[in-house]
């Protein structure tokens, strides 16, 4: 099997190569970790000659995952992980979505029943397997061909290999529900060039599959028209040499640049305005950039940002901010005693009352808690990043038998 020390090397090359130089539209299951649910029919499994395939199968919820489905995601690759006939692994998903993220409806409707446990749950198995997966022994390939959010990323990114497609749209939209990027994205975002990592997690805002691949989310780019050829070639190989691998999603692969409306072709203006300290320099920037440019994005910016959580805001800009400096396993931790902050309802009720304008009643009119970014307090801000009561154990994850992606 391939060196673990090499595997790694190029999996870190793969996940950021510029470092080398410088929640979900689902109806409601009756509950969040599915066991009333078939978790087998959600997450099929394919065969091939020294490869397997887990393919998430929830179409009509764009493939939002809950506890059960990646409770077997977590079986399926620690048994493939110690199979030494299996040598690399995919991942994609059925219909017109990779994953939309974690089942967010079903959260909803189990903190309004007071259903807190099964909420922790599900923040604990879906961290738990994005930290397997980023430490995972063998090459693994996600094909992110359609909509690819929140968890949807969390749980392809950490991995050796992420193919774009022309169909592709990534985006980490938590705070306009309240919430904070999670499932990983406080590490990942923030190793994102400049400050593009700050930018996204705070309007939530899409990137197209080319723009995946230019700030380095993606490794690799394929028409999704030709990823047919992409996926039987894979099934032909016999191997576990991520070389071999990079070589075949090369044949399909496309050179393709961002067009000139992208947002990475402003990452000057970007960097001038959210590499600033704070959510109220960062808009008072944006607006006196508006004001002297007339330039549309900022306008466009400016909106995003008032559409979100004041609460959210901070809380997001300090976990990026943070996540810089913090391994994988660090960023996981951090995010879990965050979200069981984020719906304890003990600092705000954002994180339902986001879920509920946007994806229950869908009136678009959430009412804030605190309304506006003033009102923010530093103490409602530190309580997000405090340790958990003596009563409520930390995210544990298995960080002495499996090195910590850095």
């Amino acid at each position: 099997m391939q060196n673990l020390k090499a595997l790694l090397s190029r999996r870190c090359r793969h996940s950021f190569p510029y470092l080398s130089q410088c929640r979900s539209l689902c109806s409601r299951p009756t509950t969040t970790s599915g066991k009333c649910e078939d978790s087998n029919n959600h997450v099929l499994v394919e065969g091939n000659k020294s490869s397997r395939t887990a393919i998430l199968n929830r179409p009509s919820s764009l493939n939002a995952v809950n506890t059960s489905m990646v409770a077997r995601l977590h079986k399926l690759y620690n048994s493939w992980e110690e199979n030494p006939d299996i040598g690399f692994v995919v991942l994609k998903g059925s219909g017109r979505a990779f994953c939309a993220g974690g089942d967010i409806v079903a959260l909803y409707h189990l903190l309004n029943e007071g259903n807190v446990e099964d909420c922790k749950e599900f923040f604990r198995t879906i961290y738990s397997f994005i930290y397997l997966l980023g430490t995972y022994l063998k090459p693994h390939v996600a094909i992110l061909d359609g909509i690819t959010m929140g968890g949807g990323a969390g749980i392809s990114i950490p991995g050796t290999f992420r193919v774009a497609t022309n169909k592709t749209v990534f985006a980490t939209p938590e705070t306009l529900i309240g919430f904070h990027p999670d499932a990983g994205a406080s590490f990942y975002l923030s190793h994102l060039p400049g400050h593009l990592g700050e930018y996204l997690a705070l309007t939530g805002e899409k990137l197209n599959g080319v723009e995946m691949i230019a700030c380095g989310l993606a490794t690799h780019y394929s028409l999704s028209a030709k990823l047919p050829l992409v996926e039987e070639q894979l099934g032909e190989l016999d191997t576990d040499d991520p070389s071999v691998i990079e070589t075949s999603l090369e044949k399909f692969g496309q050179l393709v640049f961002p067009d000139n409306s992208s947002v990475l072709r402003r990452i000057e203006i970007l960097d001038k305005c959210f590499c600033l300290d704070t959510v109220e320099e960062i808009v008072d920037a944006l607006e006196s950039e508006a004001t002297a440019l007339d330039d549309t994005w900022c306008i466009s910016t400016l909106t995003r940002l008032k559409e979100a959580s004041p609460l959210g805001l901070k809380v997001s800009l300090r976990s990026i901010r943070e996540g810089r400096f913090q391994t994988l396993d660090q960023c996981l931790v951090r995010e879990y005693r965050m979200s069981l902050q984020g719906i304890s309802k003990q600092i705000s009720n954002d994180f339902c009352e986001g879920v509920r304008t946007r994806m229950v009643e869908k009136d678009f009119a959430p009412k804030w808690d605190p309304p506006k970014l003033e009102q923010v307090s530093k103490d409602m801000v530190d309580r997000y990043f405090s340790p958990l009561s003596e009563f409520e154990p930390e995210l544990e994850l298995p960080t002495k038998l499996r090195e910590a992606f850095t």
